[in-house]
């Protein structure tokens, strides 16, 4: 990273822009997802919106009126980033199995091994947005170990989501003791935000 400092807009334009967009497109109708193209740009928007919203919420929360303060320290800011890259590399893998695993039982989708494509093209992509690198050779192995033994016909149904809200509660750059405090509420958060994206997948499915 060089001298390069991390600054609050550094963070919020790239990270806010998905957030705000998706809150635009919420009141334009919205296209089937007709082709793999369609999915994979529905797999990483969302995936990144999830991810941000999550994180930048719980901030917000837990920090209340000093929230901004905290980006004009250099140490928190490296925090943030970090668990920013960390949820979202968890968020892709858990939203391409789901949308792959419900295509395969419910729209007798076969080639399965095309999630294996996106997710990595995907993660080829954020190379471009300085996703790090050891973040992304550790989501390339999650994403083959749990791609061997899945079980495609049922995993959309089984709690499909539980890690990135894991992560969420990992990575976050807030105080042991407080985490503990808020598990319930920031798992549900997660879970909450991910049922806005598969009831949209669901209406928008067009394969």
């Amino acid at each position: 990273m060089g001298k390069y400092k991390l600054t609050w807009k550094d963070l919020s334009w790239n990270d806010f822009k998905i957030y705000l967009f998706a809150l635009f497109k919420a009141f334009v109708p919205k296209k089937k997802l007709a082709s793999l193209n369609d999915l994979e740009h529905f797999i990483q928007t969302k995936s990144a919106w999830v991810s941000q919203v999550t994180l930048y919420g719980y901030l917000k929360t837990r920090m209340g009126t000093r929230y901004v303060l905290h980006f004009e320290n250099d140490e928190f800011m490296k925090s943030v980033n970090l668990a920013k890259w960390n949820i979202y590399a968890v968020a892709l893998q858990d939203l391409t199995f789901f949308t792959f695993s419900y295509l395969k039982a419910n729209k007798n989708y076969q080639d399965v091994d095309k999630s294996k494509e996106i997710f990595l093209k995907i993660l080829d992509d954020e190379t471009t947005n300085n996703m790090p690198q050891d973040i992304i050779k550790e989501a390339q192995k999650n994403f083959e170990e749990k791609f061997q033994n899945i079980d495609w016909n049922d995993h959309y149904n089984d709690l499909p989501f539980n890690p990135s809200a894991l992560s969420l509660y990992k990575w976050a750059p807030i105080a042991d003791e407080l985490k503990v405090l808020d598990r319930s509420i920031v798992l549900n958060s997660v879970i909450l935000k991910w049922d806005v994206v598969k009831k949209e997948f669901k209406e928008r499915i067009k394969f």
